[in-house]
Protein backbone atom coordinates (compact mmCIF):
# COMPACT_ATOMS: atom_id res chain seq x y z
CA UNK A 1 0.00 0.00 0.00
CA UNK A 2 1.27 3.46 -0.86
CA UNK A 3 0.31 6.87 0.39
CA UNK A 4 -0.65 9.57 -2.05
CA UNK A 5 2.60 11.47 -2.01
CA UNK A 6 2.05 14.86 -3.66
CA UNK A 7 -1.61 14.69 -4.55
CA UNK A 8 -1.94 17.43 -7.13
CA UNK A 9 -5.34 18.65 -6.01
CA UNK A 10 -6.67 22.16 -6.07
CA UNK A 11 -9.25 23.14 -3.52
CA UNK A 12 -12.74 23.73 -4.85
CA UNK A 13 -15.99 24.36 -3.05
CA UNK A 14 -15.16 22.46 0.11
CA UNK A 15 -12.62 24.99 1.39
CA UNK A 16 -14.38 28.25 0.60
CA UNK A 17 -15.49 29.21 4.08
CA UNK A 18 -12.10 29.62 5.74
CA UNK A 19 -11.30 33.02 7.25
CA UNK A 20 -7.95 34.71 7.78
CA UNK A 21 -5.55 36.79 5.70
CA UNK A 22 -2.46 36.21 3.61
CA UNK A 23 -0.28 38.70 1.76
CA UNK A 24 1.82 37.40 -1.13
CA UNK A 25 5.54 37.93 -0.76
CA UNK A 26 6.50 37.68 -4.44
CA UNK A 27 5.41 39.08 -7.78
CA UNK A 28 5.95 35.70 -9.46
CA UNK A 29 2.19 35.16 -9.50
CA UNK A 30 1.17 38.62 -10.68
CA UNK A 31 -2.42 39.50 -11.47
CA UNK A 32 -3.66 38.58 -14.94
CA UNK A 33 -6.43 40.34 -16.86
CA UNK A 34 -9.68 38.41 -17.07
CA UNK A 35 -12.48 38.37 -19.63
CA UNK A 36 -15.93 37.95 -18.11
CA UNK A 37 -17.76 34.92 -19.54
CA UNK A 38 -20.76 36.12 -21.51
CA UNK A 39 -24.29 34.95 -20.88
CA UNK A 40 -27.47 36.03 -22.65
CA UNK A 41 -30.11 35.72 -19.99
CA UNK A 42 -30.18 35.13 -16.26
CA UNK A 43 -32.16 36.55 -13.34
CA UNK A 44 -30.55 39.55 -11.70
CA UNK A 45 -29.64 38.85 -8.06
CA UNK A 46 -29.21 41.74 -5.66
CA UNK A 47 -26.21 40.73 -3.54
CA UNK A 48 -23.02 38.71 -3.87
CA UNK A 49 -24.60 36.03 -1.68
CA UNK A 50 -27.50 35.85 -4.15
CA UNK A 51 -25.06 35.59 -7.06
CA UNK A 52 -23.18 32.77 -5.35
CA UNK A 53 -26.41 30.91 -4.64
CA UNK A 54 -27.51 31.32 -8.25
CA UNK A 55 -24.12 30.06 -9.41
CA UNK A 56 -24.57 26.96 -7.28
CA UNK A 57 -28.10 26.49 -8.62
CA UNK A 58 -26.83 26.55 -12.19
CA UNK A 59 -24.00 24.19 -11.35
CA UNK A 60 -26.37 21.61 -9.86
CA UNK A 61 -29.38 22.28 -12.07
CA UNK A 62 -31.33 23.12 -8.91
CA UNK A 63 -34.50 24.99 -9.90
CA UNK A 64 -32.93 26.00 -13.24
CA UNK A 65 -31.50 24.13 -16.20
CA UNK A 66 -27.99 22.95 -15.38
CA UNK A 67 -25.55 25.32 -17.07
CA UNK A 68 -21.88 25.44 -16.08
CA UNK A 69 -21.31 28.55 -18.19
CA UNK A 70 -23.90 30.54 -16.26
CA UNK A 71 -22.57 29.08 -13.02
CA UNK A 72 -19.14 30.48 -13.87
CA UNK A 73 -20.70 33.78 -14.93
CA UNK A 74 -22.36 34.33 -11.56
CA UNK A 75 -19.36 33.19 -9.54
CA UNK A 76 -17.26 35.70 -11.46
CA UNK A 77 -19.79 38.48 -10.94
CA UNK A 78 -19.58 37.89 -7.19
CA UNK A 79 -15.79 37.65 -7.45
CA UNK A 80 -15.54 40.99 -9.23
CA UNK A 81 -17.65 42.50 -6.45
CA UNK A 82 -14.90 41.43 -4.03
CA UNK A 83 -16.28 38.24 -2.46
CA UNK A 84 -13.14 36.16 -1.66
CA UNK A 85 -15.04 32.85 -1.63
CA UNK A 86 -16.34 33.52 -5.13
CA UNK A 87 -12.86 34.65 -6.19
CA UNK A 88 -11.43 31.31 -5.19
CA UNK A 89 -14.29 29.44 -6.80
CA UNK A 90 -13.99 31.15 -10.18
CA UNK A 91 -10.26 30.56 -9.92
CA UNK A 92 -10.93 26.86 -9.53
CA UNK A 93 -13.35 26.84 -12.49
CA UNK A 94 -10.65 28.42 -14.69
CA UNK A 95 -8.14 25.98 -13.23
CA UNK A 96 -10.27 22.93 -14.07
CA UNK A 97 -11.93 24.31 -17.20
CA UNK A 98 -15.52 24.08 -15.94
CA UNK A 99 -17.96 26.51 -17.55
CA UNK A 100 -15.05 28.52 -18.94
CA UNK A 101 -12.02 27.72 -21.06
CA UNK A 102 -9.25 26.22 -18.96
CA UNK A 103 -6.82 29.03 -18.16
CA UNK A 104 -4.25 28.57 -15.39
CA UNK A 105 -3.09 32.18 -15.60
CA UNK A 106 -6.59 33.45 -14.86
CA UNK A 107 -6.89 30.88 -12.11
CA UNK A 108 -3.72 32.29 -10.55
CA UNK A 109 -5.14 35.81 -10.77
CA UNK A 110 -8.27 34.87 -8.84
CA UNK A 111 -6.42 32.72 -6.31
CA UNK A 112 -4.09 35.63 -5.64
CA UNK A 113 -6.99 38.02 -5.05
CA UNK A 114 -8.78 35.53 -2.80
CA UNK A 115 -5.68 34.89 -0.72
CA UNK A 116 -4.97 38.59 -0.40
CA UNK A 117 -8.59 39.03 0.69
CA UNK A 118 -8.31 36.58 3.54
CA UNK A 119 -8.47 32.96 2.34
CA UNK A 120 -5.43 30.85 3.24
CA UNK A 121 -6.99 28.01 1.24
CA UNK A 122 -6.64 30.13 -1.91
CA UNK A 123 -2.95 30.60 -1.11
CA UNK A 124 -2.62 26.81 -1.10
CA UNK A 125 -4.15 26.64 -4.58
CA UNK A 126 -1.84 29.41 -5.72
CA UNK A 127 1.10 27.56 -4.22
CA UNK A 128 0.22 24.47 -6.25
CA UNK A 129 0.21 26.53 -9.45
CA UNK A 130 3.58 27.99 -8.52
CA UNK A 131 4.94 24.53 -7.65
CA UNK A 132 4.04 23.05 -11.04
CA UNK A 133 4.43 26.21 -13.12
CA UNK A 134 0.81 26.25 -14.29
CA UNK A 135 -0.10 29.74 -15.47
CA UNK A 136 2.91 31.20 -13.66
CA UNK A 137 6.66 30.60 -13.59
CA UNK A 138 7.78 27.61 -11.53
CA UNK A 139 8.71 28.89 -8.08
CA UNK A 140 8.85 26.07 -5.53
CA UNK A 141 10.35 28.20 -2.82
CA UNK A 142 7.40 30.56 -3.11
CA UNK A 143 5.08 27.55 -3.05
CA UNK A 144 6.72 26.39 0.18
CA UNK A 145 6.35 29.87 1.66
CA UNK A 146 2.66 30.00 0.72
CA UNK A 147 2.07 26.57 2.25
CA UNK A 148 3.90 27.54 5.47
CA UNK A 149 1.99 30.81 5.83
CA UNK A 150 -1.33 29.11 5.17
CA UNK A 151 -0.51 26.33 7.67
CA UNK A 152 0.41 28.94 10.27
CA UNK A 153 -3.05 30.43 9.78
CA UNK A 154 -4.70 27.08 10.47
CA UNK A 155 -5.05 25.55 7.01
CA UNK A 156 -4.70 21.78 7.35
CA UNK A 157 -4.27 21.08 3.66
CA UNK A 158 -1.22 23.32 3.57
CA UNK A 159 0.28 21.22 6.37
CA UNK A 160 -0.56 18.10 4.36
CA UNK A 161 1.33 19.41 1.32
CA UNK A 162 4.32 20.33 3.46
CA UNK A 163 4.32 16.78 4.79
CA UNK A 164 4.36 15.47 1.23
CA UNK A 165 7.30 17.70 0.30
CA UNK A 166 9.35 16.47 3.26
CA UNK A 167 8.32 12.89 2.53
CA UNK A 168 9.53 13.20 -1.07
CA UNK A 169 12.48 15.49 -0.39
CA UNK A 170 11.25 18.11 -2.87
CA UNK A 171 12.53 21.66 -2.27
CA UNK A 172 13.65 20.48 1.20
CA UNK A 173 15.88 17.62 2.40
CA UNK A 174 13.93 14.37 2.69
CA UNK A 175 12.90 14.01 6.31
CA UNK A 176 10.32 11.39 7.31
CA UNK A 177 10.10 12.70 10.87
CA UNK A 178 9.30 16.21 9.61
CA UNK A 179 6.78 14.75 7.16
CA UNK A 180 4.99 12.95 9.97
CA UNK A 181 4.96 16.11 12.07
CA UNK A 182 3.30 18.03 9.25
CA UNK A 183 0.79 15.23 8.63
CA UNK A 184 0.04 15.26 12.36
CA UNK A 185 -0.47 19.02 12.25
CA UNK A 186 -2.77 18.65 9.24
CA UNK A 187 -4.76 15.95 11.02
CA UNK A 188 -5.07 18.18 14.09
CA UNK A 189 -6.57 20.77 11.73
CA UNK A 190 -9.03 18.13 10.44
CA UNK A 191 -7.62 17.81 6.93
CA UNK A 192 -8.86 14.48 5.50
CA UNK A 193 -5.80 13.95 3.31
CA UNK A 194 -3.42 14.42 6.23
CA UNK A 195 -5.56 12.06 8.30
CA UNK A 196 -5.38 9.53 5.47
CA UNK A 197 -1.59 9.68 5.12
CA UNK A 198 -1.07 9.51 8.86
CA UNK A 199 -3.50 6.62 9.13
CA UNK A 200 -1.62 4.71 6.42
CA UNK A 201 1.63 5.26 8.32
CA UNK A 202 0.18 3.64 11.42
CA UNK A 203 -1.54 0.85 9.47
CA UNK A 204 1.19 -0.91 7.54
CA UNK A 205 3.79 1.51 6.20
CA UNK A 206 7.19 -0.20 6.19
CA UNK A 207 9.70 0.97 8.81
CA UNK A 208 7.02 2.73 10.86
CA UNK A 209 5.54 1.53 14.17
CA UNK A 210 2.07 0.08 13.66
CA UNK A 211 -0.88 1.18 15.78
CA UNK A 212 -4.19 -0.17 14.48
CA UNK A 213 -6.24 1.86 16.95
CA UNK A 214 -4.71 5.12 15.77
CA UNK A 215 -4.83 4.03 12.14
CA UNK A 216 -8.52 3.11 12.30
CA UNK A 217 -9.41 6.35 14.08
CA UNK A 218 -7.60 8.55 11.58
CA UNK A 219 -8.88 6.68 8.54
CA UNK A 220 -12.44 6.72 9.91
CA UNK A 221 -12.31 10.51 10.28
CA UNK A 222 -10.95 10.90 6.76
CA UNK A 223 -13.48 8.51 5.26
CA UNK A 224 -16.33 10.23 7.10
CA UNK A 225 -15.24 13.53 5.57
CA UNK A 226 -15.48 12.01 2.08
CA UNK A 227 -11.95 10.82 1.27
CA UNK A 228 -12.47 7.80 -1.00
CA UNK A 229 -8.98 6.25 -0.63
CA UNK A 230 -9.51 6.35 3.14
CA UNK A 231 -12.77 4.43 2.67
CA UNK A 232 -10.85 1.72 0.81
CA UNK A 233 -7.93 1.49 3.23
CA UNK A 234 -10.17 1.52 6.29
CA UNK A 235 -12.35 -1.17 4.71
CA UNK A 236 -9.23 -3.26 4.09
CA UNK A 237 -7.98 -2.71 7.66
CA UNK A 238 -11.34 -3.76 9.13
CA UNK A 239 -11.56 -6.79 6.84
CA UNK A 240 -8.19 -7.91 8.19
CA UNK A 241 -8.95 -6.89 11.77
CA UNK A 242 -12.72 -7.16 12.39
CA UNK A 243 -12.23 -6.33 16.07
CA UNK A 244 -11.56 -2.71 15.04
CA UNK A 245 -14.95 -2.32 13.34
CA UNK A 246 -17.78 -0.38 14.93
CA UNK A 247 -20.36 -2.72 13.39
CA UNK A 248 -20.45 -6.08 11.62
CA UNK A 249 -21.02 -4.54 8.21
CA UNK A 250 -18.66 -1.56 8.41
CA UNK A 251 -15.84 -3.05 6.33
CA UNK A 252 -18.11 -4.18 3.51
CA UNK A 253 -20.01 -0.87 3.49
CA UNK A 254 -16.75 1.08 3.15
CA UNK A 255 -15.45 -1.20 0.41
CA UNK A 256 -18.74 -0.89 -1.48
CA UNK A 257 -18.55 2.91 -1.21
CA UNK A 258 -14.99 2.95 -2.55
CA UNK A 259 -15.88 0.52 -5.34
CA UNK A 260 -18.79 2.75 -6.30
CA UNK A 261 -16.34 5.65 -6.52
CA UNK A 262 -14.28 3.75 -9.09
CA UNK A 263 -11.61 2.03 -6.97
CA UNK A 264 -11.09 -1.31 -8.65
CA UNK A 265 -8.95 -2.68 -5.82
CA UNK A 266 -11.95 -2.27 -3.56
CA UNK A 267 -13.99 -4.42 -5.96
CA UNK A 268 -11.17 -6.95 -5.86
CA UNK A 269 -11.25 -7.15 -2.05
CA UNK A 270 -15.03 -7.53 -2.13
CA UNK A 271 -14.50 -10.46 -4.48
CA UNK A 272 -12.00 -12.04 -2.10
CA UNK A 273 -14.43 -11.69 0.81
CA UNK A 274 -17.26 -13.28 -1.18
CA UNK A 275 -15.00 -16.06 -2.46
CA UNK A 276 -13.77 -16.94 1.03
CA UNK A 277 -16.97 -16.19 2.96
CA UNK A 278 -15.15 -13.70 5.17
CA UNK A 279 -17.49 -11.12 6.67
CA UNK A 280 -20.14 -11.95 4.04
CA UNK A 281 -21.85 -15.17 2.95
CA UNK A 282 -19.70 -17.26 0.63
CA UNK A 283 -20.93 -16.67 -2.93
CA UNK A 284 -19.11 -17.62 -6.12
CA UNK A 285 -21.57 -15.48 -8.08
CA UNK A 286 -20.76 -12.38 -6.05
CA UNK A 287 -17.04 -13.18 -6.14
CA UNK A 288 -17.09 -13.50 -9.94
CA UNK A 289 -19.09 -10.28 -10.31
CA UNK A 290 -16.69 -8.24 -8.16
CA UNK A 291 -13.59 -9.75 -9.78
CA UNK A 292 -15.02 -9.10 -13.23
CA UNK A 293 -15.88 -5.49 -12.35
CA UNK A 294 -12.35 -5.01 -10.99
CA UNK A 295 -10.81 -6.53 -14.13
CA UNK A 296 -12.84 -4.24 -16.38
CA UNK A 297 -11.82 -1.16 -14.42
CA UNK A 298 -8.26 -2.04 -13.42
CA UNK A 299 -6.89 -2.93 -16.83
CA UNK A 300 -3.82 -5.12 -17.30
CA UNK A 301 -2.79 -5.05 -13.63
CA UNK A 302 -6.20 -6.22 -12.46
CA UNK A 303 -6.51 -8.86 -15.18
CA UNK A 304 -3.10 -10.23 -14.26
CA UNK A 305 -4.05 -10.50 -10.60
CA UNK A 306 -7.54 -11.90 -11.13
CA UNK A 307 -7.28 -13.97 -14.29
CA UNK A 308 -6.82 -17.31 -12.48
CA UNK A 309 -9.68 -16.66 -10.04
CA UNK A 310 -12.00 -15.65 -12.87
CA UNK A 311 -11.22 -18.79 -14.85
CA UNK A 312 -11.78 -21.07 -11.85
CA UNK A 313 -15.03 -19.35 -10.87
CA UNK A 314 -16.29 -19.30 -14.47
CA UNK A 315 -15.72 -23.04 -14.78
CA UNK A 316 -17.83 -23.66 -11.69
CA UNK A 317 -20.61 -21.25 -12.61
CA UNK A 318 -21.01 -22.35 -16.21
CA UNK A 319 -21.46 -20.32 -19.42
CA UNK A 320 -25.01 -19.06 -18.76
CA UNK A 321 -24.32 -17.60 -15.31
CA UNK A 322 -20.95 -16.28 -16.44
CA UNK A 323 -22.50 -14.42 -19.36
CA UNK A 324 -25.19 -12.96 -17.08
CA UNK A 325 -22.61 -11.76 -14.56
CA UNK A 326 -20.36 -10.39 -17.32
CA UNK A 327 -23.25 -8.23 -18.54
CA UNK A 328 -23.97 -7.01 -15.00
CA UNK A 329 -20.29 -6.18 -14.42
CA UNK A 330 -20.10 -4.30 -17.71
CA UNK A 331 -23.17 -2.28 -16.77
CA UNK A 332 -21.63 -1.57 -13.37
CA UNK A 333 -18.42 -0.39 -15.00
CA UNK A 334 -20.30 2.00 -17.29
CA UNK A 335 -22.02 3.56 -14.30
CA UNK A 336 -18.88 3.82 -12.12
CA UNK A 337 -16.04 4.39 -14.56
CA UNK A 338 -14.99 7.75 -13.08
CA UNK A 339 -12.40 7.46 -10.29
CA UNK A 340 -13.38 9.83 -7.49
CA UNK A 341 -11.03 11.20 -4.87
CA UNK A 342 -13.65 12.84 -2.67
CA UNK A 343 -17.40 12.59 -2.29
CA UNK A 344 -18.90 15.45 -0.29
CA UNK A 345 -22.29 15.49 1.33
CA UNK A 346 -24.54 18.52 1.55
CA UNK A 347 -24.09 20.45 4.77
CA UNK A 348 -25.22 23.63 6.37
CA UNK A 349 -23.70 25.69 3.53
CA UNK A 350 -25.46 23.77 0.74
CA UNK A 351 -27.46 26.81 -0.31
CA UNK A 352 -24.24 28.68 -1.06
CA UNK A 353 -21.89 25.85 -1.96
CA UNK A 354 -23.62 22.59 -2.97
CA UNK A 355 -22.62 18.98 -2.41
CA UNK A 356 -20.35 17.51 -5.09
CA UNK A 357 -17.64 14.99 -5.85
CA UNK A 358 -14.08 15.41 -7.10
CA UNK A 359 -12.73 13.13 -9.82
CA UNK A 360 -9.06 12.19 -9.90
CA UNK A 361 -7.08 14.21 -12.49
CA UNK A 362 -6.11 12.56 -15.75
CA UNK A 363 -3.51 13.16 -18.47
CA UNK A 364 -1.15 15.13 -16.27
CA UNK A 365 -3.78 17.61 -15.04
CA UNK A 366 -3.32 19.08 -11.59
CA UNK A 367 -6.85 20.16 -10.73
CA UNK A 368 -9.45 17.56 -9.90
CA UNK A 369 -12.73 17.77 -11.78
CA UNK A 370 -15.73 18.80 -9.71
CA UNK A 371 -18.86 16.76 -10.41
CA UNK A 372 -22.37 17.72 -9.29
CA UNK A 373 -23.63 14.13 -9.21
CA UNK A 374 -22.37 11.34 -6.96
CA UNK A 375 -22.92 7.58 -7.30
CA UNK A 376 -25.29 6.18 -4.70
CA UNK A 377 -25.62 2.55 -5.74
CA UNK A 378 -23.81 -0.37 -4.14
CA UNK A 379 -22.32 -3.10 -6.35
CA UNK A 380 -24.65 -6.07 -6.23
CA UNK A 381 -24.73 -8.98 -8.63
CA UNK A 382 -28.42 -9.69 -8.07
Amino acid sequence: MRMRIFQRRHIGLHALLISGSLLLASSACAAIGVDLPSVKSAPEPHTSADEIKLAGDYFLGRGVAQDFTQSAYWYQKAAEAGDPNAQMQIGYLYDAGIGVAKDSARAAHWYQLASANGLPAAAVNLGILCFWGNGVAIDRQLAMQLFREAAAKGNGRAAYYLGNLYHEGVSVPQDEAAAELWYTRGAELNDPQAEYNLGVLFFDQPDHPHDLRKAAGLLRKSASAGDVPAMFVLGLLLARHPDRATSDGEAVALLNAAAGAGYWKSSMILGVLARDGKGVPMSHRDAYFHFRAAALHGGDEARSLLGKDLRILAAGLGPAQTAELDAQAENWQRQHHTVLGFVYKAGENQARFPAYALAMPENGAHAMQMLPAMPDESPQSN
